[in-house]
This record gives C-alpha cells, sequence and structure tokens, in this order.
C-alpha cells in the first residue's frame, strides 16, 4: 500500500553484513536505520553519498528470474500518499547525510526529470544554494515509447558540496578528442598563440600527448543491456560506466562511500574495484541476495555479522 512517510519511528537495528577485510559493509533493513547507525560511529567520515531513491513513480517494482525471494518477486514498492510524503522521505536521509559527509564530500542524487525540480529546492535548503555543484545529465538509448512527444532519454543526477569554502574531492576526468580535432590537430595538446594585445593569432601542436577533453555534465553511456553480463536481473539497475565515472572523479581510494539505497549493488561493487570502502544497505531480500552474490563474484564476500569499523581508514591504521 502507499507510503504515509518516513519509517523513523519504525526504525530497528539493521542486520549487519561485512567483508572480511573490513572494508565494506551491507546494512539490511531500513535505511535511517543504517544511517543512524553510522551517525553513531562518527560524523564527518563519508567522502562520497550517492543516492538512487524510488523515483515516486507509483508502482511496485519486481524481480526477474532467479531473484524471486519465497515466490515473492517484489524488488521495492514505489507508492506514496502524495509527493510531500516521497520528498519528506528522501529530506529524512539527506538530512542525515549531511550530517555524514566530510568538509571535502560530495552528495549525489539520482532522479528523473519529473522529480529533479523539486529536489533541486529540497537540496538547496538542506545543503545551501551555495553548496550547489553541478546537474549532469545521463543520456542513453531505450526502446522508443508510443507518445506524442520528444523521446525520454535522461536521468537527472544532482551534485551539492558539504561545504564549498573548502577544497573537495576533485579528480578530473576526460572525454576523447572530437574526430575533426584528431584530423586536423592528431592527439597532441594544443597551445594558443597571441598576439602583443592578447588576441589569438594562431594555435600550434606542443610534443605532450593530450589527455582529451574535460568532462561536461552531459554524459552519454549506455543502460544495462538485457544480455549484458553485468545484468542481475533487478529492476532499474545502473551500470557500472556510470558510477565508475561519479566514484572515480568525487573520492581517492581508501575513501568512504555510502549508497543508502543498494538495490542491484553497482555502487559497492564499483567502490570495491577502485579500492574504495563503501557502505550500502536496503531492506529488500532480493538487494541482499543480489548484493551478496555479486560482491562475491568479485571477491568480496559478505560475512554474516561481523563487527568491522568501515568508518576508520585503513591506511591510518597502518600509519599509526
Amino acid at each position: 500500500m502507499p507510503h504515509d512517510g518516513p519509517s523513523v519511528a519504525r526504525a530497528t537495528v539493521p542486520r549487519r553484513f561485512a567483508t572480511a577485510d573490513g572494508r565494506g559493509a551491507f546494512l539490511e533493513g531500513d535505511n535511517v536505520a543504517g544511517l543512524d547507525e553510522l551517525l553513531r560511529d562518527g560524523s564527518g567520515s563519508v567522502t562520497l553519498a550517492y543516492l538512487d531513491p524510488p523515483f515516486d513513480t507509483g508502482r511496485v517494482f519486481e524481480t526477474q528470474g532467479r531473484l524471486a525471494v519465497d515466490g515473492v518477486s517484489v524488488a521495492y514498492d514505489d507508492r506514496w500518499s502524495d509527493r510531500a510524503a516521497w520528498l519528506e522521505a528522501l529530506a529524512s536521509r539527506l538530512t542525515r547525510i549531511r550530517e555524514l559527509l566530510a568538509p571535502h564530500g560530495s552528495v549525489v542524487v539520482h532522479v528523473d526529470s519529473r522529480t529533479s525540480h523539486y529536489v533541486k529546492v529540497l537540496m538547496d535548503e538542506l545543503f545551501g544554494e551555495e553548496n550547489f555543484a553541478s546537474e549532469i545529465i545521463w543520456r542513453y538509448r531505450r526502446w522508443p515509447s508510443k507518445t506524442r512527444n520528444y523521446q525520454r532519454v535522461h536521468d537527472v543526477m544532482l551534485r551539492y558540496r558539504k561545504d564549498a569554502r573548502v577544497e573537495g574531492r576533485w579528480n578530473p576526468l576526460y572525454e576523447d578528442l572530437a574526430p575533426s580535432t584528431k584530423a586536423t590537430w592528431g592527439t597532441r595538446k594544443q597551445k594558443a598563440v597571441v598576439d602583443a594585445t592578447g588576441k589569438r593569432v594562431r594555435s600550434m601542436s606542443e610534443d605532450q600527448e593530450s589527455k582529451g577533453v574535460p568532462m561536461g555534465d552531459v554524459w552519454d553511456i549506455g543502460v544495462v543491456a538485457p544480455v549484458a553480463r553485468e545484468r542481475t536481473g533487478y529492476p532499474s539497475q545502473k551500470p557500472e560506466a556510470l558510477l565508475n565515472r561519479l566514484i572515480t572523479g568525487l573520492s581517492n581510494e581508501g575513501d568512504l562511500v555510502i549508497d543508502p539505497y543498494a538495490g542491484s549493488g553497482t555502487t559497492a561493487a564499483v567502490a570495491w574495484k577502485l579500492g574504495r570502502r563503501f557502505v550500502t544497505m536496503d531492506s529488500g531480500e532480493a538487494s541482499r541476495e543480489v548484493v551478496r552474490a555479486r560482491l562475491g563474484a568479485i571477491g568480496a564476500e559478505l560475512l554474516d555479522d561481523p563487527r568491522e569499523e568501515i568508518s576508520k581508514d585503513p591506511r591510518k591504521e597502518v600509519a599509526a
């Protein structure tokens, strides 16, 4: 049945799974309780928080194939009494994440074009307009639908800094040079030659190879194809290429990345491969099973109820 709002009062201590080396954890249960547990461990420890919440679609999403649990194929229920209840639930999570973020940290909220403007206003209020960093458009291709309108082929990711006055995590990413640029100038760096007045008169090639064009805020990345190897059967699964770009650009090796809506476990899998620590959480059995299987396949087996402290940076422990 439709949700009435955040489940703060009903939140219970989540069941905990963690990797043997303490570099990652999955908390099974209400993500409000999961975030509260992280707050008890200490605020200010998270470099990147990525949220891919329900989109307020009014639908019940089902798993596919082997992910059905005890004959039930529901992955998550995205029905709400009204949009205010959906926004209130999201706000309760974002308020906690704001406290968890390190001063150099970022939060990225992944929504669609129907709700992005509501979420933008909400995040302006919670994080401050001055901490808005970017609106990233994820453009993808999919089977066209029958509609007397332009095809919807993008999602929106809103990025906010914890504190814009602090130098944040930032690893520049680059896109390939345009074919026309390569045809004219090759793959070497270009340098502008100016006259005495500062006016550009020509360009010249340098000996150093170009890294490419600095990454823009419109990303063309394909959705997970039905026959792709990374396909899990969990609905609304996001491609690893998308999370790879976010985690690489906005965190360093050893940093802590969290995702309170684990879903298919893409954030956890990519964070592990990139040498980040992670905490992810979800209340669904289907999510738990697919995340455990997905992480186990890459050597990050989740063990039942160990108590490693994920909030500590293992590099600092070794240095000490």
